[in-house]
């Protein structure tokens, strides 16, 4: 006989006490395998899939993608014993509790056991379209669930129906889109996908709004017909504008991964008496440099060595002499704690927003080993695998704005970090160089740093360093 129970959002770590869901990987009648990713969520520190430690028949959901649920409640109700999939679970007769489950329930860890490949009880061919494709299991658990609290939120429905000419939920693989048809109230299930098997794109919903508001337009600029036609002004009725004048402004929620970022800036704000210092440098032989380092590494002799991770190297020999920038501020101590070793962040930006994974003792590491490392965490930031620990602890932040285009900046501290080193772009500019103009590449450098944690003299110095280095990176030799 099927036991019917219940898994609800686990303790995420890093204090984080709720999550968004942004999309379910599990419908109602599929069939689960412990430890199978069922539904992704977007905390404030990334965005993760949490693993079910439960297998059998998935008889409710609870939660929209996009809302917000507390650790602790409930995600979903699963059959235990109900098909033939829960065969590997057997009930343990100390606790009464099915021991095939994993209570593998922490964000980011799993046991390594294959993925089942999911498989959705289905009705029969000639049944109804309003038929229910949930298992006989009843959609919302009449057995006790263990744990279950006295009120949940309602379980979601499974959308059912035609979409697209055929039979099944509607193909859409991002969030945003889903997020951007809810906020302008497109229907997904009245659009035609123009994605592999009729996945709905954001430019199909793009395209649905630009044609609703040509259809408000149309409507209000025939409302306004018998207006126009008896007034004298027509032209300049003021009917004609009504569509632009009704405008509404768009309202997006600070939440989830934004919201954190937001927090922080604020915090840091409020918080740092922050001051910035900046200079001009000639990064031309820092270029020459690199270029020499990727020739001799030849066409199959490696990675290449990117600028930034020879930025990121000059700022871990900068920060071995002047410490005072690698360290934090204990208001309720009243001290100042300088830090072991060096923790680089460096921001990135993905489409979820501003991120700063961390490489993890960069002190310790060369040029080549800091760039392969930015490499690999950029590629997981892009994708949304970050875990929270690769997210904190770093100590110092290098933010190269230059990427888009912006010659200078004033970079906001990264709460509870001392100081950032911000790059702007490298491009040919007039410079006096051996006491003649010439067309040399030259960056802007900008360093905004905790003033309690040192003054001007010290910032002035770290920041003149690092320039010496991009001017004549031989200079690194030294602490090589």
């Amino acid at each position: 006989m099927a036991q019917v129970l219940e898994f609800k959002l686990p303790d995420l770590g890093e204090g984080l006490t709720e999550a968004e869901i942004v999309r379910w990987l599990v419908e109602v009648g599929d069939v689960v395998a412990i430890d199978q990713p069922v539904v992704e969520v977007e905390t404030a520190k990334a965005m993760v899939e949490v693993p079910c430690p439960y297998g059998g028949v998935v008889t409710a959901r609870f939660g929209e993608e996009g809302s917000e649920l507390p650790v602790g409640a409930p995600l979903l109700t699963v059959a235990v014993g109900a098909t033939d999939a829960s065969s590997t679970s057997s009930t343990s007769p100390a606790d009464g509790e099915p021991s095939g489950g994993s209570g593998n329930v922490l964000v980011g860890y799993g046991t390594g056991a294959p993925a089942a490949r999911r498989r959705r009880i289905r009705p029969e061919r000639n049944t109804a379209p309003a038929a229910s494709a949930a298992p006989a299991a009843p959609a919302a658990p009449a057995a006790p669930a263990v744990g279950s609290a006295p009120s949940r939120p309602a379980p979601v429905a499974v959308a059912v129906g035609e979409v697209n000419g055929r039979q099944g939920p509607v193909a859409v693989v991002s969030p945003l889109v889903r997020r951007l048809a809810r906020q302008h109230e497109i229907d997904l299930r009245g659009l035609t996908g123009s994605g592999p098997d009729g996945l709905i794109l954001r430019a199909d919903v793009d395209s649905a709004i630009r044609e609703a508001g040509h259809v408000a337009a149309t409507e209000a600029r025939t409302a306004a017909e018998p207006v126009v036609a008896e007034a004298s002004t027509a032209i300049t009725s003021p009917a004609i504008a009504s569509p632009a004048a009704s405008a509404t402004a768009e309202r997006i929620p600070l939440r989830g991964m934004r919201g954190a970022v937001a927090d922080k800036l604020s915090r840091s704000r409020s918080e740092i008496p922050d001051a910035t210092c900046w200079v001009d440098a000639d990064a031309t032989e820092l270029m020459a440099a690199r270029a020499a380092m990727n020739a001799a590494s030849g066409p199959s002799g490696g990675p290449k060595v990117s600028v930034l991770a020879l930025l990121a190297r000059i700022c871990t020999a900068a920060l071995a002499r002047y410490p005072e920038l690698n360290s934090t501020v204990d208001t309720a101590a009243r001290e100042i704690v300088r830090l072991p070793g060096v923790h680089l962040g460096f921001a990135a930006q993905t489409e979820r927003g501003l991120v700063v994974p961390v490489v993890r003792d960069a002190h310790t590491r060369n040029a080549e080993s800091i760039g392969a490392e930015i490499a690999r965490l950029t590629e997981l930031a892009r994708t949304g695998k970050l875990s929270p620990a690769q997210l904190t602890g770093g100590t110092f932040t290098l933010n190269n704005y230059g990427v888009f285009g912006v010659d200078g900046s004033t970079p906001i501290i990264n709460h509870p970090e001392a100081a950032m080193l911000g790059v702007g772009r490298i491009m040919p500019k007039p410079w006096v160089h051996h006491g003649e103009l010439a067309v040399r590449q030259v960056v802007q450098l900008s360093l905004t740093f905790d003033h309690r944690v040192c003054d001007g003299g010290t910032a002035g110095g770290f920041l003149r360093y690092v320039a010496d280095c991009v001017e004549q990176p031989a200079v690194l030799l030294r602490t090589l």
